[in-house]
């Protein structure tokens, strides 16, 4: 029997049909002619790779929520993972990369026309920042972090969030939020690059923007039932979020490593403070652990570690290597204290997305107005340990800008969908689970062999378990 669909079912549809049909009649062009040789090949080749490293951050964010959900939720918190690379990756082309990068708009905002289809990329001349490699590449490596940064939102709504709500989330927020934020940040003409306000790889862009989106959804949505009943939730399979931790780990070496844009020194550098904050991070969670009367546990040495990764993603070409031990031991502590007091109070944030990438994201913009050195980068700034206090303020006035628009404009979002769509899915939807009543699949399929009074008996495995 085949269901009647609604016109509302219908319009993802027809929509992708619209757009796919109307790049029809986008003319080809020809690849940029280097006729002056600047390109680099060693270049060309590391951010090839890189790009292909953040784009693994995405399924290895999925097994790293996945398996820290409760086990009937586990494929629906997954795809809203991994869809983003659908949902980003062609809204990216057809407007996306205008918005961040297009011809500025009063340093607010690109023009949506300069290169709407990826009109003019593939012919382009390189990006002004990025002289050695393609314009092409330049956009499909900033395509990458578009589209893991909605991808980080769900830890914070998981469990409840209806999946095409989340979809309509993800275009959202993609156009409202992160395109004016990588436009503020990294483009030539945006008002806080002018400012002289840094930001490597993403602390304001990626990790602040979506842990205050994380908040604004959390309150929308409101608490869970097993979160009003104070049960505790067992992860589904600790290690997927081992296995995610490690994707994430060996990505973000393209997140920071490659936001240098070229193989060179400088993506060296950045390669070092990255892992070594991550290892400290990871350290210092799972020591604090123990110091509170904990056992150390891979939960915890693994949520460090991803947080120190978060903390360093703003200074990770900024600062130098020793520094980054400081930067994430020090990260860690904060995010672990937060997450404590979060869990003492009435907010729902399902997997602590605010605490760890949004207070973590924080941090590491402080740490580069603290450590920043033109020692290590002498495109850069020396911060408030380095003797100046000024940039350490523009840093803080930045932080606050973003915080306060990222939330605000996070939170609307929700508000808005929430009123032409239901957000949270129904009670009953709820208690059996995301994974049945938003995609009809199951984690767990088959059969299992039970042993009754000395018997062994195939028995289906249960879509649900208390």
């Amino acid at each position: 029997m085949i269901k009647k669909v609604t016109p509302r079912q219908i319009a993802p549809f027809l929509i992708l049909a619209a757009v796919a049909i109307a790049a029809l009649f986008i003319p080809a062009a020809s690849a940029f002619e280097d006729k002056e040789g600047v390109y680099n090949g060693a270049d060309i080749a590391w951010i090839i790779v890189a790009t292909a490293l953040v784009f693994l951050m995405t399924p290895g964010l999925a097994f790293f929520y996945g398996g820290m959900v409760h086990r009937k939720n586990v494929i629906s918190t997954m795809i809203k993972s991994v869809v983003a690379a659908g949902v980003v990756g062609v809204l990216w082309v057809v407007v996306g990369f205008s918005l961040a990068f297009g011809q500025s708009q009063g340093g607010f905002i690109g023009d949506p026309t300069t290169f709407l289809f990826f009109k003019d990329v593939v012919s382009g001349a390189p990006w002004s920042l990025a002289p050695s490699i393609p314009l092409a590449l330049f956009a499909l490596f900033q395509m990458m972090f578009a589209i893991i940064t909605p991808g980080l939102v769900v830890g914070a709504v998981a469990e409840r969030i209806r999946f095409t709500s989340y979809i309509l989330f993800t275009v959202l927020f993609c156009l409202l939020v992160y395109a004016p934020l990588a436009h503020w940040s990294w483009h030539p003409d945006g008002f806080l690059f002018k400012w002289g306000v840094l930001d490597f790889a993403g602390g304001t862009v990626v990790h602040i923007s979506a842990g205050c989106a994380a908040l604004a959804g959390a309150l929308v949505l409101k608490r869970r039932k097993v979160h009003i009943e104070n049960k505790e939730i067992p992860p589904a399979n600790v290690p997927y979020v081992l296995i995610g931790t490690g994707l994430l780990w060996f990505g973000w070496f393209g997140f920071n490593a490659g936001s240098a844009l070229g193989a060179n020194g400088l993506a060296v550098s950045a390669f070092a403070t990255t892992n070594t904050a991550a290892a400290a991070a990871g350290l210092s969670w799972m020591f604090f652990d123990v110091v509170r009367g904990k056992k150390p546990s891979v939960l915890g040495f693994c949520i460090g570690a991803v947080v120190g990764l978060v903390a360093i993603t703003p200074a990770a070409g900024f600062v130098a290597v020793p520094q980054s031990i400081f930067i994430g031991a020090v990260a860690a502590i904060i995010s672990n204290i937060a997450v404590y007091y979060k869990q003492k109070s009435s907010l729902d944030d399902t997997l602590d997305v605010f605490p760890c990438h949004g207070i973590g994201g924080m941090v590491g913009m402080i740490m580069t107005g603290l450590f920043a050195t033109k020692t290590v980068n002498a495109a850069g700034n020396d911060g408030l340990f380095y003797g100046n206090p000024e940039f350490f303020f523009t840093q803080l006035k930045a932080l606050g800008i973003v915080v306060a628009f990222s939330f605000t404009a996070s939170f609307l979002i929700f508000k808005f969908i929430n009123f032409i769509l239901p957000m949270r899915v129904t009670e009953e939807e709820e208690e059996l689970g995301l994974d049945a009543t938003q995609h009809n699949e199951k984690y767990l399929q088959g059969t299992l062999l039970v042993s009754k009074n000395g018997a062994m008996k195939e028995e289906e495995v249960a879509n649900t378990a208390e």
